[in-house]
């Protein structure tokens, strides 16, 4: 069986986990968290990176950063995780959801403009799939309405837009290290990525539970107190030391991906070219990480058909979001501006296949003419 998923791992992890619990400092902040930290704010560049337990974590310190409060609007895409939306729903804001592109599934631009109102705080763009939403066009927006743009980069790590890495362009940006991403810290973790001098300061006070701890370690004061919202924010030393083990392979894996992903196009396309399937596609500005290989089908139907014909030959793919808007937590705590003209007709063609780091093109080979099989049968 080929599963669909295998988290990464390399086996340069094993003698930094273990140093890490051989050292009396396995909580927060300690040696590997430090190290990752910089490694980040070195090679995205940024101004301040700050690991967290999960994306999730870091998208609910973006909500608080920005003063969300009951009545705000923020504006996403339905096509993603129920964590873009919580983190801002949990502050008191309506989430505003806009169609997505047919081409790249990530939130259309040209309809950002349109469902802003007096009460809109925030955009907040999805990267799906590793690849860029249109960024300049959505600054500019942003720039107009002097609205915040947060970067919900959790597909995104080594991606780029015009030259800069995703979740480095708009104000605040955040990442995953969720056992399905390319890297992992063990299974969970994330990244809050600070581009905006002002939330500086106050990240540091809300990622250490509301305190200024972080001044007291520095120094500057001689007790730490208890000064604003926050909470447990930090990620341990040992799952930083597991995602160290991989930073430094970070070219090596990020590389691996994009060979198997191209790999799966050049296999797939006499496919595309028939009106069988459609297949990624990479606008001219965009570098992508291979973090997922998606096909859309006609429908949900013939989709459907394909993911028991491939789990019958021992192959396992997945379909991904079910659009917020539908949900109901959804229809309770956000609305849909415009037309929904390709968020649930395109989320129900989608379908990933086997996309992980040790997958081998011998695999890829098997999968994809499965997959012509299955159309030519």
């Amino acid at each position: 069986m080929i599963s669909f998923n295998r988290p990464t791992y390399t086996g340069n992890e094993d003698k930094y986990v273990v140093e890490s619990i051989r050292n009396s400092g396995i909580s927060s902040d300690g040696k590997f968290v430090v190290m990752c930290q910089e490694w980040f704010e070195k090679n995205l560049p940024c101004l301040r990176a700050f690991l967290t337990p999960s994306c999730t974590a870091a998208l609910e310190m973006c909500a608080m950063l920005i003063n969300i409060r009951e009545g705000d609007e923020v504006i996403m895409p339905s096509f993603t995780s129920s964590s873009t939306a919580n983190a801002f729903v949990l502050r008191g804001a309506k989430i505003v959801f806009v169609d997505i592109r047919p081409d790249t599934m990530n939130i259309d631009e040209t309809l950002v403009e349109s469902a802003i109102t007096e009460k809109t705080k925030a955009i907040v763009v999805v990267h799906y799939a590793g690849v860029s939403c249109e960024m300049k066009a959505i600054m500019d927006i942003a720039n107009k309405y002097n609205l915040f743009v947060i970067e919900d980069a959790a597909h995104a790590m080594m991606s780029k837009y015009d030259g800069k890495s995703l979740g480095t362009i708009g104000h605040l940006g955040c990442y995953s290290f969720h056992e399905t991403k390319n890297y992992t810290s063990a299974g969970e973790g994330g990244l809050l990525i600070i581009n905006d001098e002002r939330f500086v300061e106050r990240s540091e006070i809300i990622r250490q539970k509301g305190t200024n701890r972080s001044n007291f370690f520095k120094g500057l004061t001689d007790k730490y107190f208890w000064v604003d919202i926050g909470g447990s924010y930090t990620m341990s030393n040992v799952s930083a030391a597991y995602l160290w083990g991989q930073l430094e392979l970070a070219d090596m894996i990020n590389q691996s991906r994009l060979i198997n992903w191209n790999l799966y196009y050049q296999q797939l396309e006499s496919l595309q070219k028939e009106g069988k399937i459609n297949l990624p596609y990479i606008p001219p500005k965009c570098i992508h990480n291979g973090h997922i290989f998606y096909i859309k089908l006609r429908d949900s139907k013939q989709r459907a058909e394909l993911i028991e014909y491939m789990k019958n030959h021992k192959v396992l793919t997945a379909f991904h979001y079910v659009p917020l808007h539908s949900s109901p937590a959804g229809k309770k705590f956000g609305r849909f501006v415009g037309e929904d003209r390709f968020t649930t007709k395109e989320s129900e063609r989608l379908l990933r296949l086997p996309m992980f780091f040790g997958l081998t093109q011998n695999e890829i080979i098997m999968i994809t003419e499965l997959v012509r099989k299955f159309f030519h049968q």
